[in-house]
């Protein structure tokens, strides 16, 4: 008989790995949960491309893989700098945002401990239901090797913890496989492969974008940098207090207790926390290059204000952008060696993974513990991380409320396992009486 887990994590990304911390620390002495993460990467890696020198966190290292759930948990990022040797030197640093090449040495410094429960340089592609005398009893998860092999395993649960994939506008769809133009997600890398780069353009108005920018803009050879966006500005973001506790954990449950037209005026309201804004500090980075430009009556920089992309086009020479000044009604187009997309992700794709399942899970509604809603004769339990915006609010995709959530999905899937067992004791019991 095939060996069934009691969960199968889809990706060990932050999310999954905040979750196997949980688990692990939930289980108080008594038989652990039989979990096994699958994770496409070859080790793991947390945005790897987007690694800048001088980029750094934009929320509190207190909202680390534990804390705000198990404060006294060894998987705290104080932890990781106490056995770094790094704790009081950090202190003096008197910041609460650690760079970003830190804080992904203290994510792999927690994954790292749970290397047994993760097959790394594996994708899931499907995931089918598994029937048992006419019913869902388990899932069967399909999943391919670096080398081309499928795997096939059986799960009572799932966790689906995929991330965000590149939202690639309509316009440059296209030119997909054309290595001039790329995502933001994949920087340092795609940028590698063009040293030569004359001009340059970056599409977008985000912290991505006003990072990629001042990198470029200060790389050897000083390329020419097109900053184009459709806003009149870069918006800072807004991380005032009061604003701020959106982000909260028990904002969670009053934004899921609204109704469908509350719950989206929400995500209105409080949109400039988090999409097409930036660090203030970093607003006031970039006003300063182009204020040294002024003085040094230069042109190598240029922000294009309302500016829309209304043509692409790929010639041997370079990519063509066929430019709108929204400003003055006038069309311009411009040749580029490298096109940057920084225009955010797209966080639907485990709608195609779990296509096989719809007849059961139908408009992919979640509980309040992210479980997936299903009809009565399917049994396995479906878990979203960073799926759920809609209905849990703007932290679901951040790093705000992951350790609170993983602690959430555990004890769902702790209890579910308790009832497992005893029904198969109360059964057992029938049997020999």
């Amino acid at each position: 008989m095939q060996h069934i887990h009691d969960l199968i994590g889809v990706g060990f990304g932050p999310s999954n790995v905040a979750l196997a911390i949980a688990l692990d620390e939930k289980r108080h002495g008594s038989k652990p949960l039989d979990a096994l993460f699958i994770e496409r990467q070859l080790s793991f890696a947390w945005h790897p491309h987007m690694l800048l020198d001088q980029a750094h966190m934009q929320i509190s290292f207190l909202k680390d893989l534990a804390t705000l759930r198990n404060p006294t948990s060894r998987f705290t990022f104080v932890n990781y700098l106490h056995e770094k040797g790094r704790l009081t030197d950090f202190i003096n640093l008197k910041s609460f945002f650690p760079s970003r090449h830190e804080f992904n040495d203290y994510l792999g410094w927690a994954a790292g401990q749970f290397e047994d429960a993760c097959r790394y340089g594996e994708e899931v592609f499907e995931v089918q239901p598994e029937k048992q005398g006419g019913e869902v009893q388990f899932l069967r998860v399909r999943s391919r090797t670096a080398d081309g092999r499928v795997q096939e395993r059986l799960a009572r649960n799932l966790v689906v913890s995929i991330g965000g994939v590149p939202n690639i506008p309509e316009g440059f769809r296209a030119l997909r496989d054309d290595p001039r133009v790329f995502h933001s997600s994949s920087y340092l890398k795609d940028m590698a492969q063009h040293p030569q780069a004359r001009r340059v353009a970056i599409v977008g108005a985000g912290q991505s974008a006003a990072e990629i920018f001042m990198d470029l803009q200060g790389r050897p050879g000083a390329p020419q940098v097109d900053f184009i966006m459709r806003a009149r500005s870069i918006r800072p973001s807004d991380d005032s207090p009061f604003v701020n506790e959106v982000f909260n954990a028990d904002f969670t449950d009053y934004m899921y207790s609204q109704g469908t037209e509350v719950r989206a005026a929400l995500l209105d309201e409080f949109a400039q926390t988090n999409y097409a804004v930036a660090d203030l500090d970093l607003i006031q980075q970039i006003y300063k290059v182009f204020y040294d430009q002024k003085v040094a009556r230069g042109s190598r920089l240029r922000m294009l204000r309302q500016h829309d992309v209304r043509a692409v086009r790929a010639a041997s020479d370079g990519i063509h952008l066929t430019l709108l000044d929204r400003d003055v009604q006038r069309e311009s187009t411009v040749r580029y060696d490298a096109v940057v997309l920084a225009t955010g992700y797209a966080r639907d794709q485990h709608k195609d993974l779990l296509a096989p399942l719809a007849p059961y899970i139908g408009p992919y509604d979640v509980d309040r513990y992210y479980r997936l809603k299903a009809t009565p004769d399917f049994h396995p339990g479906i878990y979203l991380q960073g799926a759920c915006e809609d209905s849990h609010g703007l932290s679901d995709t951040l790093l705000s409320v992951t350790s609170v959530r993983t602690g959430e999905i555990g004890n769902a899937l702790l209890a579910a396992q308790s009832r497992a067992r005893s029904a198969a004791r109360d059964a057992s019991q029938a049997v020999q009486i």
